[in-house]
């Protein structure tokens, strides 16, 4: 989705546009265009060399906007562009994209162009919790040309621990490939979407337990797309690491440990769903018995005796309301068809992903991911080798296309 899409990159000046580089080197590596604007602010942080370099094109600064060209400069990169990121976003900037004022090459660009815009701001807490400053903010994202990544909180580079951090380079780069594939609408706005997540632990004692291998990169895919997309988003997430949960800034989560803990969980939350998505690996069994102390090695038993795990998936079907839907998936191995086709018949599902997990760079563990979704009424799509968040994105197109064909 990245390769050959035309993505301008504005850059202020703030200590965060160190992290730009990432995202300017990421972006060029995947095949994307990449031009890049700097404030003359912007080049006191880094040179406009090193984003030359990085985007194999040549960085602008105001001394550019000032040449002659066939064409002005901000007209031709602002027709250009399919997606704007702003970052880092000032409060200099801000309060002049709010007010609709362009003084310099950045801003004029931005009121010469049509297309989504992705600001992420950075600056010292106290700077940014000022009225004024959130006032701005909150203003900027009426305006629906605008989406927006909120700062994290963390050491700032003034020493100073708050909110302020610009987001994570792998934040944006999500962010700005959503948004190549919305073309920046919010088709999800109001929805509210539960996802459950990662492969839930079936303790024998505290330290051993019976598992899968389910990274939950899915799920968080499946949050962020949704996300993007405008919704409100709560993950029920079983163990993962955390570095897969730092980019889920405005995502709700709930951790959880076993399936009995994530039954509970989804239960209490799908009151106030509108859509559940069921991409966790939920254990099928667990051991019949819990010691609460570590059993010595001599001590383990020669053969582990078994009990039945809840069927999550077939109980919340039952509790379904008809404005829900329920969207499960099944990670398959030989013929992914027909086991699929009966979970979504069996269980009642609205739609059902079946994705391969015997083959090369799908499934378990990988960030790419294939599919088979199909839906109630027969309708199928199949979808070839992709990043997750495209699979995704998929997955709540084919959704959408459900509901408009059932409403």
């Amino acid at each position: 989705m990245i390769q050959g899409r035309k993505i301008l990159i504005g850059v202020g000046g703030g200590i965060a546009a160190y992290k730009v580089c990432e995202v300017v080197s990421t972006l060029a590596k995947a095949g994307a265009e990449v031009r890049v604007i700097m404030t003359d602010r912007a080049q006191q942080f880094i040179p406009a060399l090193t984003l030359a370099t990085l985007s194999r094109h040549p960085a602008y600064t105001d001394a550019d906007f000032w040449q002659p060209h066939s064409r002005p400069l901000h007209i031709e990169l602002g027709e250009w562009a399919e997606v704007f990121l702003l970052a880092p976003l000032t409060a200099n900037t801000l309060g002049k994209l709010v007010y609709g004022l362009a003084d310099n090459l950045l801003t004029n660009t931005v009121l010469a162009s049509t297309c989504p815009v992705l600001v992420a701001p950075a600056m010292n807490t106290d700077m940014w919790e000022q009225q004024s400053v959130q006032r701005n903010w909150q203003q900027l994202q009426t305006d629906s040309r605008y989406h927006a990544i909120d700062p994290n909180a963390g050491i700032l580079a003034c020493d100073r621990v708050g909110k302020g951090r610009m987001a994570e380079p792998a934040e944006i780069l999500s962010h700005l490939e959503s948004l190549l594939w919305t073309g920046g609408k919010r088709d999800l706005q109001g929805k509210r979407i539960l996802i459950s997540a990662g492969g839930t632990r079936e303790h024998l004692d505290p330290v051993r337990f019976i598992g899968n291998p389910s990274t939950g990169k899915m799920g968080i895919a499946l949050a962020q797309a949704a996300l993007h997309r405008g919704a409100s988003v709560t993950l029920v997430h079983a163990p993962m690491e955390s570095g897969l949960l730092a980019p889920l800034t405005n995502i709700r989560t709930v951790p959880i440990g076993s399936a009995a803990e994530m039954q509970q969980s989804l239960q209490q939350e799908m009151l106030q769903a509108d859509w559940i998505v069921m991409a966790a690996a939920v254990a099928d069994v667990r051991p019949a018995e819990y010691h609460s102390e570590k059993l010595p090695k001599r001590s383990l038993p020669d053969s582990l005796a078994l009990a039945a795990v809840p069927d999550i998936v077939a109980e919340l079907s039952q509790q379904k309301q008809p404005h829900q839907k329920l969207i499960g998936f099944a990670a398959q191995t030989g013929d992914i068809l027909p086991p699929a086709m009966e979970k979504l018949q069996r269980k009642n599902l609205d739609v059902i992903a079946a994705n391969p997990v015997d083959r090369p760079d799908s499934g378990f563990g990988s960030d790419r991911n294939q599919a088979v979704f199909l839906d109630r009424s027969g309708r199928k799509q199949i979808l070839d080798p992709c990043s997750k968040l495209v699979m995704a994105h998929a997955l709540y197109d084919f959704v959408n296309d459900c509901v408009i064909q059932t409403s």
